[in-house]
């Protein structure tokens, strides 16, 4: 393989991290477009540098410090801006969503587990409800039953979720 040449996990770290990435930045920039044009940056830097990372290392905190480059050099080009933050704390703001991160990725896979062992008609009905658009009033005239029905399983189902994601993350930080 050639050293631009990304290797499938790294693409797929990449589109893992892209939504974070994305968040980040609107917390920094809060315009789209700029996000838009800065995440733009960030991912060309990323195909740039993919042989140089270490793929025993964690991704996302790497990510997020080529992320914080591209906002320190936009911030530069864009001096006349109105509402703009000094280095120290986008620096201090990347530094806390590392931080942040490295907790996420424990919670996203025990989430991953924890949906698995839910019926198949509870995750569906979690499915639905977080679709985009999915509804709870939706949700209760398709089962033909009342929303407050439909609230009360959901919050069951919810609680269930997360009782089950501290369990695998209290296993986990004991073994």
């Amino acid at each position: 393989m050639s050293p631009r040449t990304p290797s499938l996990r790294y693409l797929e770290q990449v589109t893992q991290t892209h939504r974070t990435l994305y968040g980040v930045l609107w917390s920094l920039l809060r315009d789209a477009h700029d996000v838009d044009d800065v995440l733009q940056e960030t991912n060309a830097v990323l195909w740039q540098k993919a042989h140089e990372f270490d793929e025993s290392r964690e991704f996302l905190p790497w990510a997020l410090k080529i992320a914080q480059m591209q906002v320190l050099a936009f911030r530069k080009r864009r001096q006349r801006t109105r509402l703009t933050f000094d280095d120290q704390l986008v620096a201090a703001l990347i530094d806390q969503s590392i931080q942040d991160s490295e907790q996420v990725e424990p919670r996203r896979r025990a989430l991953g587990e924890c949906l698995k062992k839910l019926t198949d008609e509870h995750r569906r009905l979690i499915a639905r409800r977080y679709e985009p658009g999915g509804s709870v009033n939706e949700l209760a005239a398709e089962q033909g039953k009342a929303p407050k029905a439909v609230s009360e399983m959901l919050r069951r189902i919810r609680a269930t979720l997360l009782d089950c994601i501290e369990r695998t993350l209290t296993r986990e930080a004991q073994a």
